[in-house]
């Protein structure tokens, strides 16, 4: 059924694409926003902001692989993403060296963390980049803001919102792999009401995600077989606005991604796997403005539910059904809640954010045996847990220069734990020289996941929430009339009471006697620190520019004073955007990797690798764009995760037209 629906909605908006509209495209080029919202709970100019925090733009996201949204997130210094084997596959951000479940995803402000995962991570291969208007990555510790998870930072997906005269969008391509991709979109407002609606799908033949373009494991495994994906998602959203200061709001985005894998283990790694993975999301939202603006009043209620299910086949000894095992795995998780939050304007005294927030959550996870022997779907975890917390920030200025901000956040995770977190920041603008000094400082906490409490082989109901301390500092620098816009940060964080998995073979072993695989404990400690540079220099006005996004990251456990796997030291990307006629764009694409490990205590070491890339676009008209882009072009063999494939030189080429 939900695939039936996508379907629809996305061939109605491809069909309303492709009428030929009155409305003028609008032409402006690429800009960021001066406001963000997710660094204070509200909208602010980010000259005012002591947080550091990077936009991803609308141009960004549609210029990248639109098969993989997180390449657009490869922009932002701090973070690290690794796919396995390609895109489709299991998808991970590290934000300033935290572990993938301590950076909280969200989208509009609604967290999407899967509830079912052991770790509580969000998986990036799930969602189409077709409903997103920008991307902010606010980092550091944010869970004073946002409670459980945002240890290490949080990205804020914010979906396209209507406004003006309708506007239709259509963006294709085609190539390597036997790659397609189709995203659409409508917007518009008339009268009180804003609209927008939002289609995509992409298909891909893919390639093996074990072993491909590794010479060892190619001649090992001389036919290895290509695994996949496909991808449909749509989205909606709109707004009314009663007057006298009340506003109404609501959307609903989905999107079901099937795609095969490879167990990447035992006798016969490259297995006939395959996963499917669903994620909706409704909210509602009403706004309303009372003592002529001084107090606006927002209530928030959201529904954000997740399935992922593994059909996974083992070989054991031969490709036989004799000792082949197959087993299906469903994770089916949802969170439902509401969140009050509360804006007093103070004058000279500045702004009071607060508000209070409710959360349930479930997880319930089934088995069913296929192989050898059919079996019956047998409940694994079956568990839910509610949160109640709440948060205050002050911001208040000093002079026309100096903004400073204080703010604490309580959670309560019933039956669980508590913990009481804060934050400050401040911001310090030199106007004349176009100079912000910027410094931020606060705790995060994150409370073991459902699957750490209850997995019956290896949960362990005692489990404490893991806690960290982290500030940065930093100075934006705008050069010779803002031809040169530089950003420098240096951050630091420990980390204490780390939730790690503890094998039965370890020394003074904690675990039951049932557990014979091991359990989860509080035990570890780690610590990060390093430098993110972000930098646009317009090298020629009208001709040249450089993009420059750079991190220096030492991230280590404190118990042995090994690097945290899959932390690379150093990590640059650089894009070179050349304009030899206004309608003519030529971009180079550079990304270097150093070396890292792929498992703990520095064990599979993954080598440094440089990956170049080229996109080229030409606008015909207002209304009609052709573009081409080129992935891996000088065949860089590397991988992101030990013995994972990745792509090898690859074509794609599509048409953008908009009315």
């Amino acid at each position: 059924m939900v695939i039936r629906n996508l379907a629809a909605g996305t061939a109605a908006v491809f069909a309303l694409s492709c009428i030929n509209g009155a409305a003028r495209a609008q032409s402006s080029p690429e800009r960021l926003p001066d406001v963000v919202v997710t660094a204070d709970r509200t909208s602010e100019p980010i000259s005012k902001s002591g947080s550091a925090i990077s936009v991803v733009s609308g141009e960004t996201i549609a210029t990248s692989n639109p098969g993989s949204l997180v390449d657009a997130l490869r922009t932002v210094p701090g973070l690290d993403i690794t796919e396995t084997g390609g895109p489709g596959g299991t998808t991970n951000v590290r934000l300033r060296g935290g572990n993938t479940g301590q950076t909280l995803v969200m989208i509009d402000g609604i967290r999407v963390n899967d509830p079912t995962a052991a770790s509580g991570d969000y998986d990036f291969a799930m969602f189409t980049p077709s409903a997103i208007e920008r991307i902010e990555v606010l980092k550091g510790p944010q869970s004073a803001l946002y409670g459980s998870d945002a240890m290490g930072g949080v990205i804020n997906f914010i979906s396209k919102k209507g406004s003006g005269p309708a506007q239709f969008n259509v963006r294709t391509e085609g190539g390597s792999y036997g790659t397609a991709s189709t995203n659409g979109s409508m917007t518009g407002s008339t009268g009180p009401w804003s609209y927008a609606f939002t289609g995509g799908g992409q298909h891909s033949n893919g390639f093996s995600r074990y072993g491909y373009r590794i010479p060892a494991l190619e001649a090992r495994f001389p036919n290895l077989e290509n695994d996949g994906y496909d991808r449909l998602g749509g989205s909606a959203r709109i707004g009314y606005d009663a007057g006298e200061g009340v506003k109404l709001e609501t959307g609903y985005l989905a999107s079901y991604t099937r795609s095969a894998y490879d167990a990447a283990t035992g006798t016969f790694p490259d297995t006939p796997s395959a996963t499917t993975k669903q994620l909706q999301q409704v909210w509602g939202r009403a706004t309303i403005d009372t003592l002529d603006g001084v107090l606006t009043h927002s209530v928030n209620v959201f529904d954000t539910h997740v399935e992922r299910s593994f059909n996974e086949t083992t070989y054991a000894t031969a490709r036989n059904a004799i000792t082949t095992t197959q087993i299906i795995s469903d994770y089916i998780g949802d969170s439902v809640g509401a969140e009050y939050q509360a804006t007093l304007k103070m004058g000279p005294l500045g702004s009071l954010v607060y508000g209070a927030r409710t959360q349930h959550e479930t997880a319930q996870t089934y088995t069913t045996a296929i192989l050898p022997t059919r079996g019956f779907l047998t409940p694994v975890i079956g568990k839910a847990q509610d949160t109640n917390s709440l948060f205050a920030l002050w911001s208040l200025p000093i002079g026309e220069r100096l903004n400073i901000t204080v703010g604490g956040r309580v959670d309560d995770v019933v039956d669980v734990g508590r913990f009481e977190t804060w934050r400050t920041t401040a911001a310090y603008n030199i106007f004349e020289t176009g100079t912000k000094f910027r410094a931020s400082a606060g705790t995060g906490a994150k409370a073991p996941t459902l699957f750490q409490l209850y997995s019956p082989a290896n949960g362990t109901p005692s489990l404490a929430s893991e806690e960290n301390f982290g500030y940065d500092a930093g100075i934006d620098q705008s050069l010779f009339n803002g031809r040169v816009v530089v950003s420098l940060t240096g951050f630091a964080a420990d980390y204490s009471n780390l939730i790690n998995f503890v094998s039965p073979t370890a020394v003074a072993n904690p675990c039951l006697a049932s557990q014979t695989t091991g359990c989860y404990i509080n035990v570890a400690r780690a610590e990060t620190n390093g430098i993110e540079l972000g930098g646009n220099i317009d090298i020629l006005p009208g001709l040249m520019k450089l993009n420059v996004a750079y991190t220096y990251l030492h991230a280590v456990d404190q118990a042995n004073g090994a690097i945290l796997a899959r932390r690379p030291k150093n990590l640059a990307r650089f894009a070179l955007t050349i304009t030899p006629t206004d309608r003519w764009l030529i971009e180079p694409r550079i990304t270097s990797v150093s070396k890292r490990f792929s498992s703990a205590n520095q064990v599979g070491q993954v080598d440094a690798y440089t990956r170049v890339d080229l996109y080229s676009e030409y606008k015909i008209d207002a209304n009609w764009k052709v573009f081409a882009r080129g992935e891996n072009i000088l065949n860089e063999h590397y991988q992101e995760v030990l013995n994972f494939g990745t792509t090898g030189p690859a074509a794609y080429a599509g048409f953008n037209a908009t009315w």
